[in-house]
């Protein structure tokens, strides 16, 4: 008996050394910095991003860095010694000179059996759709209603007498809308045609069109809609316009002042991928799987005022009424638009500027 107990102390005393030196239990890791360069115009719910950071233990650092194209020509300078992790915004205006580029590494991403095959432009998935939208002319319903006008119903129409003065477009060597206009206009009237798009340019300089230098300029100073202040009642911006001038109106607006132009629209599709030399490839992957995420998806509409690749993404109300793509839309392969695109900007200038 007494064997046993001394026994039983023994184990007692080992079991207690044991608990006394057994290692502290380790801190939390520290998150993980994931940069994603961007366009200035991207956002996103904090609530959305706080998720992604909470599920995967990180820190996302958004870098803006201009306009689409100023976003590509920063991350290509920089190749080298990247500065960010992701690349969004890319759209398939420049898509060909980023993939030309070399500075995104493929990502099959399993999020991708889920969208409609119409967006994905590059097979090697180094650059994967996350959303798209629509530049089109819009116009202001007060004014022509005003002067008993019908909007115009195609863009050859905007060469006519009684357009003359009244069309806002913008410079597409320094907006992005600007060069998606362009871009329907070759689309519209191909070149080798009888009525090609350097004859529409200008027909509508005659016609006395405005060139702004940005999209901001064309719509709050020189648009006359409710947004607006200047003189003219037409403008080259988005297919979303009339729902955002609800959806900011805060409940001031049941209905948007201004309307879409049938037959001008020219599709964007905006693009995510990963730069080549990332030190955090694991984590890249899985903020690309989450902008094609549903969670991610439905909140693009009121943040971005872009559509969700996702089908199954739910719109808003707002989107649902005023805001519904276009039943008919231009578009160009991405091999022609960068084959052309710097030529077509020049011979643009030329016609319309100089």
């Amino acid at each position: 008996m007494r064997k046993h107990s001394l026994l039983l102390l023994s184990m007692a005393f080992v079991l207690s050394a044991c608990a006394v030196q057994a290692p502290p239990p380790r801190a939390p890791a520290q998150p993980r910095t994931l940069t994603i360069m961007t366009h200035d115009s991207f956002s996103a719910s904090e609530a959305v991003i706080a998720e992604f950071e909470k599920t995967h233990n990180a820190k996302v650092v958004v870098l803006k860095s201009g306009d689409a194209g100023s976003t590509l020509n920063k991350a290509i300078l920089s190749k080298d010694a990247p500065l960010a992790d992701v690349l969004y915004g890319v759209d398939n205006t420049f898509l060909g000179r980023a993939l030309a580029a070399d500075i995104l590494e493929p990502y099959n991403s399993p999020a991708l059996a889920a969208i409609p095959d119409r967006f994905k432009l590059d097979p090697q998935n180094r650059l994967l759709p996350v959303d798209y939208g629509h530049v089109m002319v819009n116009y202001d319903k007060a004014f022509l209603q005003a002067r008993g006008l019908k909007p115009p119903t195609s863009l050859r129409a905007l060469t006519e007498p009684q357009w003359k003065g009244m069309l806002v477009v913008e410079n597409p060597a320094t907006s992005s809308p600007g060069l998606a206009f362009l871009l329907a206009t070759i689309a519209a009237f191909p070149e080798g045609s009888a009525y090609d798009w350097r004859q529409f340019w200008r027909d509508l300089r005659a016609n006395d069109v405005y060139v702004s230098p940005d999209w901001s300029d064309a719509y709050y100073n020189q648009f006359s809609g409710s947004s607006g202040k200047g003189p003219r009642p037409l403008v080259v911006s988005y297919a979303t316009s009339p729902a955002a001038e609800v959806f900011f109106s805060e409940g001031k607006l049941q209905e948007p002042p201004t309307g879409n132009v049938e037959g001008t629209a020219f599709e964007q599709i905006e693009f995510v991928g990963i730069l080549k030399g990332t030190k955090n490839r694991d984590l890249a992957e899985k903020w690309v799987d989450f902008m094609l995420s549903r969670r991610f998806q439905e909140d693009i509409p009121l943040q971005m005022f872009v559509y969700p690749v996702l089908p199954e993404a739910a719109l808003p109300e707002v989107f649902v009424k005023f805001g519904q793509p276009p039943a008919q839309f231009f578009t160009l392969p991405t091999a022609e638009i960068d084959q052309g695109r710097e030529r077509w900007i020049e011979e643009w200038e030329r016609i319309v500027v100089k």
